[in-house]
């Protein structure tokens, strides 16, 4: 009776491995990611763009543009990753980003200045759905419109970012 059991056990373990397909992590050396963020002070939703140059390090940017008269304004910047983790669905990263800003006021006159970030965190690719990677990150941000604020940061998904990748 034991004999029977483990041998069927055998033979359903070698059915599953016959049919369990292999998952393997996405690649993303040399795919450009094309995308969303709002990680600026002067709150302007920017149209990102992330390209994955080797394993550890990638090359990002962001720009936005508005002509409101209130709340409107520009940004650009680029963002230098050091990824430094790696797994199959999602990768740890160090981040550092430096953009130039502007915001609109309709009654007083217009803010220029400077948006510097140090941050960590981490994209995520669902099983399957390789091309699209969901960022987080948390860090802090040295920023100048009126005044010098220093602060801690944290980004979800939404606002650090969502890329499809080329």
């Amino acid at each position: 009776m034991l004999y029977t059991r483990w041998y069927q056990f055998i033979i359903t373990c070698v059915i599953l491995m016959l049919f369990v397909s292999s998952s393997y992590g996405a690649s993303r050396v040399s795919r450009l990611g094309i995308g969303i963020s709002t990680q600026l002070t002067n709150d302007l939703p920017a149209i990102s763009f992330k390209f994955q140059r080797s394993k550890s390090f990638a090359l990002g940017g962001i720009t936005a543009i508005s002509t409101k008269k209130e709340g409107g304004g520009y940004s650009v910047g680029l963002k230098l990753y050091r990824v430094l983790f790696d797994e199959p669905q999602l990768n740890f990263y160090a981040a550092v980003m430096g953009a130039l800003m502007s915001i609109t006021h309709e009654t007083t006159e217009n803010e220029s200045g400077f948006q510097v970030n140090f941050t960590v965190g981490s994209e995520f690719h669902f099983a399957g759905l390789d091309s699209i990677g969901f960022s987080f990150e948390c860090g802090f941000s040295i920023n100048k419109l009126a005044t010098l604020d220093i602060e801690t940061v944290g980004y979800n998904f939404l606002t650090a970012g969502i890329h499809f990748y080329l």
